[in-house]
């Protein structure tokens, strides 16, 4: 074999096993983008009197739309406009499951965690979530209240909450 053969083989096989590698790499970024905010009650019902019960009644719920589980361990769910941050701890979502995230105290399951604070977080007539990955990549932000955001013309009768898996221009 001569030296000219070598090299063509050795580029012919990096070239394979770099193919090989991307799907990978691929399928990997393709979960995470799967990971979006799909329903949020900004406005808890009734009145608003400061209650664990008022305050759990406002909630983010996060969607997992990829069949694998993703860990959400050091992900962040913010509020934009005072910067109120919950950051997951602990915590994996299965493959198309929701989790919702409740505002005031409680027992956090594989359904249900709780940001256990005493004061509401979502502002009632315009604010934005925003989902972070733990490299604090903007993983999805949902806005309400303000003219082109991406459930401003969708409020329900009353006003108190969106579904985004309707709502969102980019599906």
């Amino acid at each position: 074999m001569t030296a000219r053969r070598l090299a063509a083989a050795a580029l012919a096989a990096g070239a394979l096993v770099g193919a090989a590698a991307l799907p990978a790499t691929a399928a990997d970024r393709s979960h995470r983008e799967n990971v979006e905010i799909s329903r949020v009650q900004y406005d808890s019902p009734g009145w608003d009197n400061g209650s664990n019960r008022s305050l759990n009644n406002e909630w983010v719920e996060v969607t997992n739309n990829s069949r694998h589980r993703v860990n959400l361990d050091g992900w962040r769910l913010t509020e934009d406009r005072r910067g109120v941050t919950y950051t997951f701890r602990h915590f994996s979502l299965g493959g198309h499951q929701t989790v919702r995230v409740h505002t005031g105290v409680g027992r956090d399951s594989a359904r249900d965690l709780f940001q256990d604070r005493r004061n509401y977080v979502w502002d009632n007539r315009r604010d934005t979530a925003t989902l972070r990955n733990d490299f604090r990549r903007v993983v999805d932000s949902v806005s309400w209240g303000e003219r082109g955001s991406r459930w401003n013309d969708n409020r329900d009768h009353e006003g108190r909450g969106h579904d985004g898996r309707n709502h969102d221009p980019r599906r």
